[in-house]
């Protein structure tokens, strides 16, 4: 999402400027921020000094993102900055630049605005569908900064990739906070249509290849929408599905609506599609956390077998009910979240050797010193020996080693 952000303002401000890589010469300094946990916004007043050093007198620098939504005012005041701009707020950029303003509605409503288009990959985009979260996890700051959810109108999204896959755009991204809660709540008067209908609706443009979304949320994974994702050949067979804990009752002390029971079902559902691969998110010493509730976990993680796992110690943010909770001491956190990384690496170690031997689609998006590097439609990272650019194309590849994360093959 903040890449896509980042890409949205880069857009909207190709008028008037261009990207340089020389601190000193910017006119303009932007930072996008996250405040999922602790460490990025610790890093963001850092960052202010170091840019402050190399800006001339005449430039300015604003903070954009989720950061900025809820540290608006205060990064005028105590960090000096030029203007602020929330996660919610990014069609607003041109005018916070002009008026030196600070832009951090979380009601703000722009998902009929029609952004420029800019992006880093010529043959895949990032693709928003929806903005806000209506969830209310314990843990999570993003209600908060990103604002109630609003999805955008088919039509928006359907004209947008489009005009992508027009451009040579292979291979779209749909982003929302929970993807497979889609046409929940519109702003504007809008047919009923949910994610399943969006899915088949965007399968039906020309030219585009690939499907991807992110992040579904365990709690809609209902047979509908996972009978969408196994049938559908344009959508890739990669999921990633949050699990953030193991234990029955830390779930329900995160409010996730979901029970261990319900997220292996839904796991089992998907393992029984032809070479799919699960990624998901984990929370380690989360308030109340006892040695019995991350056993849970880890006997989770063994019955899922994740192909990937982004695993963290519990952060406590601001404006979130668990703020008020206990923590877990810090160094029996620590030394769990090492033990569930550990297991993590056997179980990523046997994964990526069982696919040697096996043949994938890779879409190829570099070429360099006769190297192809792709994804597999399974997210895999793929490298390739070759001495034909194939940039932009996808090729049938046979995966004869494997080195950590990455799958050599040939073609």
């Amino acid at each position: 999402m903040n890449v896509k952000d980042s890409e949205h303002i880069i857009a909207e401000l190709s008028d008037e400027y261009e990207i340089t890589s020389d601190k000193s010469q910017a006119d303009l300094m932007i930072i996008n921020t996250c405040s999922v946990r602790e460490k990025p916004v610790n890093k963001l007043f850092s960052e202010i000094g170091v840019l402050k050093k190399y800006k001339k007198p005449s430039a300015k620098l604003g903070i954009c993102g989720c950061s900025a939504s809820y540290l608006g005012q205060e990064l005028m005041k105590n960090s000096a900055v030029d203007f602020v701009v929330g996660a919610r707020n990014v069609s607003r950029i041109k005018e916070a630049i002009l008026t030196n303003g600070v832009f951090t509605d979380i009601d703000y409503d722009d998902t009929t605005y029609i952004f420029k288009q800019y992006r880093q990959n010529k043959f895949k985009d990032f693709v928003n569908i929806m903005i806000g979260c209506d969830k209310e996890c314990t843990y999570c700051i993003v209600p908060k900064t990103r604002g109630k959810e609003l999805s955008i109108p088919l039509d928006i999204i359907i004209k947008t990739i489009s005009d992508l896959v027009d451009d040579g755009v292979k291979e779209v991204t749909l982003l929302g906070q929970n993807v497979n809660n889609y046409g929940r709540r519109f702003s504007i008067s809008h047919p009923k249509v949910n994610f399943t209908k969006l899915l088949q609706e965007v399968s039906k443009i020309d030219n585009l290849e690939r499907i991807r979304f992110t992040s579904p949320h365990p709690l809609h994974a209902d047979d509908e929408f996972l009978e969408e994702f196994a049938n559908n050949p344009k959508i890739c067979k990669y999921i990633h599905f949050p699990l953030q804990s193991g234990s029955n009752k830390i779930l329900k002390l995160m409010k996730r609506g979901y029970t261990k029971e319900w997220f292996l079902d839904r796991v089992a559902k998907l393992r029984q599609i032809k070479d799919v691969t699960i990624s998901t998110d984990v929370i380690v010493g989360f308030p109340y956390e006892e040695e019995e509730d991350f056993a849970d976990t880890l006997d989770v993680v063994q019955k899922a077998g994740f192909e990937q796992m982004f695993s963290f110690v519990y952060s406590p943010r601001p404006l979130t009910k668990a703020q008020e909770y206990p923590l877990v001491d810090k160094q029996v956190a620590k030394n769990r979240l090492y033990r569930l990384q550990e297991l993590q690496k056997e179980i990523m170690l046997s994964k990526t050797q069982d696919q040697i031997g096996k043949r994938h689609k890779v879409l190829f998006e570099r070429y360099h010193q006769r190297k192809l590097f792709g994804k597999s439609d399974n997210f895999y990272s793929v490298e390739v020996q070759s001495d034909v650019d194939l940039s932009g194309q996808i090729a049938d590849v046979m995966i004869v080693d494997a080195r950590h994360s990455t799958l050599i093959g040939k073609i």
